[in-house]
Parts: C-alpha cells; structure tokens; sequence
C-alpha cells in the first residue's frame, strides 16, 4: 500500500527552524522527522511513499535526489579527464518516494486530491509530516479492513500534565490527584487508513481535510478510530523538538524500535 505524507505547510509555529526549510525536514538526530516516519512504515513493510509538497518543495526534492550519493562510500576518479563515480557500497533504503508539489498554499483535502492519480482506486495510508509514534502499522490496517468502513484514524490520549480537583458545593477542596492520560480527550493522531473513495469528499484545493471531508464521514457512518494507547508526539514548537532530540540522543526513541529491532537482527 502506497503512504501518503501531508508535507506541505509553513510550519509557523516552529518558525525558528521552518525559515530554513520544510517543518517534516527539521531533523532529528541528523535525519529529518520525514525519514522518521518513512521508517516507522517501512519496519512494517509499507515502502512507496508520496509526499505531499509545498512550502519550500524543492528543499524536499533535493534531499532526496542527494540521499543515494549521500548514504553510500563513492570514488570519483578524475585520472583520465573524465568524472568516473564508483559505488562501492550504499546504505539507502529500498524506497520508492514519490514528490509531488501541491501548491505553496492548498490545504490539507486539496493536497491529499492532488495526489489521487498517484493513488488511483486502491486504499492507502495517510498521515501528517510532523509526528512520530509506535503505533503498529499493520494492526491498524488489520482494522481497517475488518469494519469495511471508509476511512479509519489513529486516535491518541495525551496525558496532562495539571492535577485533578474535587471541589464540593463550599468550594472546599475534597481531594487532589494528578491526572493520568486517561483524563485527556482524544486526539487524531493521524496514521490513518482511506479508502480512494474518499477522494470523492474533497471539492478542491481549499478543502480542509479535517473539517468537510472527516466530518461527511462522521455523518455518513464511515470514520472509525483505531485507539492507540502508546507513544505519540508531535513537533509543533521548538520545545518538543528538543524533547524528541533528547529521547534520541539517549536511545529511548519509541517511535524508533521497531526498526532499531530490525536492524540488530540484520
């Protein structure tokens, strides 16, 4: 199944970083959160990708057309006047990445349609550029397909970080707890599953994904939730950036052991 990358905004809340280039190519461990998330797929076998481009879309192309050079030994041997290039050995991934420019201002349905001829009628998944978790891929398809419905989404609870208050009719404080994640109201999460029928719901480049086309499906019976109780985070702002640097660094990346796993076993 072909993976759909929404990788298009301005990225305005972390405009620290996203004046320079793409939010899903702020880079996280020296690899951008994109590659992240391409890598979550493919530890499920998920390897044909299209991403939805926009704001500062050559960025994203370049990227990738240097990532082969990039992740392999090579000699260039200019001895006889010529530009003799040697692969030795690479280490890029078996991926098949298609960018697609989206337009710089489209809006999350828009640029989801833009991409159906890359689609065509078969499902796919579908999720945001800038969030990575542990989500099993392959479960959340597994349930997708049992209900038969249109379009399935991963629905997360985040935990809060203020305590809990009884407060009785005196206004008297009769007990106090921190609150827990299953205080929080759930969330998309993205990490969804559409059926190409869903292609239909959106009108044009100005449609917002999470407003007409997600709600015609609440309407129609057709929009189910996959609850995922694990890892999510998203990277709206530079203080989450750091948090996820951090859980790089020191090797406690959720969102990285299903293919760290697959790695070692290599």
């Amino acid at each position: 199944m072909k993976v759909v990358l929404l990788a298009g905004g301005l990225g305005s809340r972390i405009s620290e970083e996203s004046i320079f280039r793409p939010k899903p190519m702020i880079e996280i461990g020296a690899m951008p959160i994109l590659w992240h998330i391409m890598k979550e797929y493919a530890a499920y076998g998920h390897t044909d990708f299209i991403i939805c481009a926009g704001y500062k879309q050559e960025y994203i192309k370049q990227w990738f057309a240097n990532y082969f050079l990039q992740t392999s030994d090579v000699t260039f041997d200019y001895t006889h006047g010529k530009n003799e290039i040697t692969i030795h050995q690479n280490h890029t991934e078996p991926w098949k990445v298609t960018v697609v420019d989206t337009g710089l201002n489209t809006m999350t349905g828009g640029r989801i349609k833009r991409i159906q001829k890359y689609v065509g009628n078969e499902p796919f998944f579908m999720t945001y550029g800038d969030g990575v978790c542990d989500v099993d891929i392959n479960k959340l398809l597994a349930f997708h397909n049992s209900h038969g419905k249109k379009a399935t989404l991963t629905a997360v609870k985040l935990k809060q970080d203020k305590g809990i208050l009884n407060i009785g009719g005196d206004n008297a404080v009769k007990s106090f707890r921190e609150k827990n994640i299953s205080d929080g109201a759930p969330i998309n999460a993205g990490y969804m599953v559409l059926e190409s029928a869903v292609f239909d719901l959106i009108e044009g480049d100005q449609t917002v994904f999470e407003r007409d086309p997600l709600e015609k499906l609440v309407e129609q019976g057709e929009l189910m939730s996959y609850i995922h109780e694990g890892f999510w985070q998203c990277m709206d702002n530079v203080r989450e950036k750091e948090m996820l640097e951090k859980l790089w660094a020191t090797g406690n990346a959720p969102w990285a052991a299903k293919w760290d796993k697959a790695r070692s076993a290599e």
